[in-house]
């Protein structure tokens, strides 16, 4: 599979986690822990389709921070986007774990607007790149 070809499975798989996204609006039904995941997951989805499409390896990581930062060292201004790096911690440990009582509950509907964002940014990419 070329890098194009994996850049849109990338985006196929992060846009199914959108649409996940779009119906976890109610906190009452899905919890943060579950949100969180499925931003983490589209955010990851996202900047790996990103860097696949610009014909480079992305890292086996689910930091977002680091993806992030590959991207910024290949030229991108990444700026709009760093807020996303909290969404790192869903990725693993706090899928097993609550949120601590005192945590702000996440604000989803920005939430939503910037994964979408990114998203759109990342297509914008792949189809530069030829898809």
């Amino acid at each position: 599979m070329n890098d194009v070809d994996q850049a849109k499975v990338l985006l196929k798989a992060a846009l199914r986690d959108l649409r996940a996204l779009e119906g976890m609006r109610d906190a009452e039904v899905f919890a943060d822990e579950i949100f969180g995941f499925h931003m983490q997951q589209a955010t990851e989805k996202c900047l790996k389709a990103w860097i696949a499409a610009i014909g480079d390896i992305y890292p086996f990581v689910h930091d977002l921070g680091i993806l992030l930062r590959s991207l910024e060292e290949r030229g991108y201004n990444m700026d709009s986007f760093e807020a996303l790096q909290q969404y790192s911690a869903f990725a693993a440990q706090i899928r097993y774990e609550s949120l601590l009582e005192a945590d702000e509950p996440i604000d989803r509907e920005g939430a939503i607007a910037l994964a979408n964002s990114l998203y759109a940014a990342a297509a914008s990419q792949v189809s530069l790149a030829g898809g």
